[in-house]
Order: structure tokens, then sequence, then C-alpha cells
């Protein structure tokens, strides 16, 4: 590490003993700067960290945009490693890579905290599992940081079921809904898009999946898809579920272009509470989004940090719990 142990001798008087600085360089990578969502995370992070600082502790923070390739982010993690860094900080590019990632820094012997993208189990023929990362649990030098995704799509799901219509926009009996997806390889995208319609379901409502599309995260994509979901379907759309909220502001502006009215014949909600997403839960063009709590998240990881440098014990999970954002609640979370 680039620790500087204190110094002091029996011949050195205490009053005569000055503490020398400790820095630690810490290697941030992000899977995109582009992401919304990641760029408040990041800037929260840096932010933190660089407040947990004192006149004896320095932290260097380089963070590097991963540019949502897999191959770019492991050169910047081998870049990491050849740097000496003390500490990496890593949101995955893709989580069916993490043993890659884990493997080459836990051989270089240094703490690694992964956030918000939560690696699981696979199985055989690479399907994630319900179970824990064994990367996470057999390695002490290991952590991770973020939110549980189930909850996210249950809130959504719960959102639109406490509608008086519970999402029946129409009436005819049954929720009638496109699903707009993130990347499909995302546990967080494949989580908040079974969960969210199996809160309607448990809430006794009959649905039916009109389409769904894989945007990617993408506004602009979401956008041109919701466009072409009214157009082939129409009035029948009655909700449309967005795995996060760049997404649903982009189906937002496809629905107004349409000539639909959020609340009142189609619903629409996302994940992440952005501050234009609030805004429009406040102002009714939006039904609700759900709070994915960068600065949590980001104190959490940060937190994390200072325990590993610390030599302090580090768990192996840090949950953060989302919160559900409507009309009524909404005000509290402008930005």
């Amino acid at each position: 590490t680039t620790t500087t142990e204190e110094t002091k001798t029996e011949e050195t008087p205490a009053a005569e003993t000055t503490d020398e600085v400790k820095t630690y360089k810490v290697g941030v990578a992000i899977y995109q700067f582009d992401d919304n969502f990641m760029t408040l995370y990041r800037n929260e992070l840096k932010s933190y960290m660089e407040s947990l600082q004192t006149d004896t502790v320095k932290y260097d923070i380089t963070i590097v945009d991963g540019k949502n390739d897999m191959a770019t982010q492991t050169e910047q993690i081998n870049s990491f490693i050849t740097q000496g860094v003390d500490l990496i900080i890593c949101n995955l590019v893709q989580t069916s890579s993490a043993d890659t990632i884990v493997n080459k820094v836990v051989d270089a012997g240094i703490p690694l905290v992964l956030i918000n993208r939560e690696p699981l189990a696979y199985d055989a023929d690479g399907k994630p599992l319900d179970e824990a990362y064994e990367g996470i649990l057999n390695n002490p030098g290991v952590c991770y940081v973020g939110a549980d995704a189930r909850q996210s799509g249950t809130y959504q799901g719960e959102i639109v079921a406490a509608l008086p219509d519970k999402g029946d926009a129409n009436g005819d009996g049954v929720v009638s809904y496109v699903m707009i997806e993130g990347d499909p390889e995302n546990i967080d995208a494949q989580y908040r898009t079974e969960y969210s319609i199996k809160a309607l379901t448990d809430a006794g409502k009959e649905v039916e999946c009109l389409y769904e599309y894989l945007d990617n995260w993408d506004q602009t994509t979401a956008q041109q898809d919701v466009a072409n979901a009214l157009s082939q379907y129409g009035d029948k759309i009655e909700v449309v579920f967005c795995n996060n909220d760049a997404m649903a502001l982009g189906a937002l502006q496809s629905i107004q272009q349409a000539g639909r009215t959020v609340g009142k014949d189609i619903y629409l909600v996302g994940v992440d509470a952005l501050a234009e997403a609030v805004q429009d839960v406040l102002d009714g063009n939006m039904t609700g989004t759900v709070l994915n709590d960068d600065v949590g998240q980001a104190t959490a990881a940060a937190d994390a940090t200072k325990l590993y440098v610390e030599g302090s014990a580090v768990e192996q999970y840090y949950w953060v719990d989302y919160v559900k954002v409507t009309k009524d609640n909404a005000s509290q979370y402008v930005k």
C-alpha cells in the first residue's frame, strides 16, 4: 500500500511527534458514465469519500468509464492492479464476468467493493440463480454494496395495485401492459421485470403482457419502442413498466405524443427517482417511481472502503432499501 506508518521512538518526546499523512489510492470502475443513476452515484461517492479525509488520511480517487464494454473494464481493472491501488470499487459491466474480475483482484491482494450490480451464482446454462455468488462468500477481501432489485420490482407493482382501478384503466378485468427492460443479462432488470408483475398477480389482478422490449436502460430506444407499442396496441395498453427512469422518461414522450394521459387512460412507473422523474410524478405525468438510493449506496460503499483500509472487519453484504415514490410523498425527494 501507499501508507506510511507514524514514527515514534522512546528518544522522541511526544510533543515533537508529527503524524504523517497516509494516502490511499482508490480505483473506481463504473460500467458507463452515460448512465443517469450511476452519474449521481459516482459523484456522491467521490464527494463522500473526500469528506472522510482527515489531516492524516487522504484518498487519491481515480474513476474510470467502462463504456458498457467488458473488455474495456477488464483492461481498467488490470491497470489499477498494475498501479498498485489500495482498493478497487467496481460497478460491473457484466455480472456474469464477476469471476474474472474478482479472481484478478483477489490474486493481487487488493480489497474489492462490488457495487450496484449484484453477481449471483449461475447454473450450467449460464442462467443466474437466486443464490449468493461464491466469489463474495469465499473472499473476506470482497464485499457487495447494493439494493435488492426484487424489492424495487415489487414496489413498482404495488404502486399500480394501490390505484383505485388497480391499473385496469379500461375496466375489462385485465391489466394489459408492456415491459421496458434494461440489459437482459443484468439481474436488476430481470428481478424488476419479474417482481413488478408478481406484485400485481399477488394482489389478485389478472395480467396480460402485450410485449417486452429490451432497451438496455436507454431513453431514446425506449421512446422509439413505446411509440411502436402504442401504434400497434393503442388503447389496449394500460400500464408501461420501465426498469429505470431514463427509459420511463423516453416512454413518457411517446405516451404524450400519442395523445394518451398518464393517470387517466394509462399508467407509467420507473425506478431510480431521478430528479426529472420525481418532478413528473409530482406533476402527474408519471404514476410513480422507486427511489434507488444513490446517496445511501455511495455512502455504504465509501464506509466499506474506509473499513478495509483501516484493517477493520467488513461484512460481505451491505443492503440499502428502496423507497416507493408517488404523488403523496414525491415532494420529499425533489433534488
